[in-house]
């Protein structure tokens, strides 16, 4: 691990990005260009002291996982990313097709989107990043521990990620997170994350293996969805499922119809938004 070439590497793609570029309000008082070290971290689920000694080539060697979310924190294009495990002393990843990494003009798409919840997830449930917007709907995945960012574990393994949702659509729910994931796993037979992860759901949930028995396929795609969210009530929204060329991410946006009682909340959801960022 090269720290100081590391230190170096990331304060200078620090530096080049503005609030904007990763949507997050620019505010006062900047004295120098770039994102604060505290918004690098928080972007990429991660310490400030942690990051902080990492720009000042005094940190632990960080984790793979932990490489892939500063990538995306610092919307590094892909060479970019290679570099940056190069300097970590990690070997880049070289599943080229069903990367973690999101491209950037991806992530720029995502960080326009200010009035809408969007979300880029992979093809096997991991969600890789979350506007605003997605994260006070859904809660902020980057808080959580890596393996309890995927979608499918999360729903068969902590009830409590059932309770967005009104009783009455969690079956549905179940049924169309498992017959997405069977089509991931069809689709690349050879993927070992995807096969880990479904051998983990089979020992962990009987539900979740009654309904992998039933060998249902179905990719996700167009759809509505209700929200059962506790401060601004119940929503009923679009969902809208953009594929990446790849087809391995998904960019999953979330619109109410206008003039609706969801397209109040969702506005309202907003404000409660932005207001929980100002606090972080």
């Amino acid at each position: 691990m090269d720290r100081t070439e590391l230190a170096d590497f990331l304060r200078r793609r620090r530096t080049r990005l503005d609030p904007a570029d990763v949507g997050l309000p620019r505010g006062t008082r900047r004295r120098t260009p770039g994102l604060r070290r505290e918004e690098v971290a928080q972007l990429a689920g991660m310490s400030t002291d942690h990051y902080t000694r990492l720009e000042q080539a005094r940190g632990s060697r960080p984790s793979r996982q932990m490489l892939g979310a500063v990538a995306r924190a610092l919307r590094l294009t892909g060479d970019e990313r290679d570099h940056l495990f190069h300097l970590a002393g990690e070997e880049p990843p070289r599943d080229r097709a069903a990367t973690d990494h999101v491209r950037p003009g991806l992530l720029l798409v995502l960080d326009r989107l200010t009035d809408a919840p969007a979300q880029v997830v992979s093809d096997r449930g991991d969600i890789l990043a979350q506007n605003a917007m997605a994260r006070a709907l859904h809660g902020d995945a980057s808080a959580r521990p890596w393996a309890e960012r995927n979608i499918v574990w999360r729903w068969f393994t902590d009830l409590s990620a059932r309770e967005l949702f009104p009783a009455g659509d969690r079956d549905r729910a179940a049924r169309a997170a498992v017959a997405d994931l069977r089509a991931t796993l069809g689709r690349r037979p050879g993927d070992v994350r995807t096969a880990e992860l479904v051998r983990r759901l089979l020992a962990r949930s009987e539900e979740f293996s009654a309904l992998w028995e039933d060998h249902d396929v179905a990719v996700r795609r167009v759809d509505v969805k209700r929200f059962a969210h506790p401060v601004v009530g119940l929503l009923e929204l679009d969902c809208e499922v953009l594929l990446s060329p790849e087809q391995d991410q998904r960019l999953i946006v979330h619109t109410a119809r206008p003039g609706s009682e969801s397209h109040e909340r969702l506005q309202l959801l907003r404000v409660v938004g932005l207001q929980d960022l100002t606090r972080s």
